[in-house]
């Protein structure tokens, strides 16, 4: 079973940067944390989780949704079984729970029910 932990959540000023990393450790037999594909999701308070950025098994594929386009930049790190996303001029309308998300396949994956594995989440506040 893949375990996911994320950090690097906090309070940052609009304008501001922050860094989340999710390390992924276990995973099923035959597979490695390459055969993953990848996402940041994010929950604010009486919403949905919705997905913030994907990335597929090799990283050549990523995509972000509209409102992060620009700002945002999701990466992985294989060796270190690590998916990063980087945020920079940050919103107060970022602010909510992030959460990391993986499942296996090859493609881009933009629903939650795409994902088999979730980690516990990473607040993120972004005042004004």
């Amino acid at each position: 079973q893949l375990q996911l932990v994320e950090s690097g959540g906090g309070l940052v000023k609009a304008g501001g940067s922050l860094r989340l990393s999710c390390t992924a450790s276990g995973t099923v037999p035959g597979a490695t944390f390459s055969n993953y594909a990848m996402a940041w999701f994010r929950q604010a308070p009486g919403k949905d989780r919705d997905l913030v950025a994907t990335i597929n098994w090799s990283g050549g594929l990523t995509d972000y949704t509209d409102s992060v386009k620009g700002r945002f930049t999701i990466s992985r790190d294989d060796t270190k079984n690590t998916v990063y996303l980087q945020m920079n001029s940050l919103k107060p309308e970022d602010t909510a729970v992030y959460y990391c998300a993986a499942f296996i396949g090859y493609g881009l994956g933009y629903s939650v029910n795409e994902y088999d594995h979730w980690g516990q989440g990473t607040q993120v506040t972004v005042s004004s």
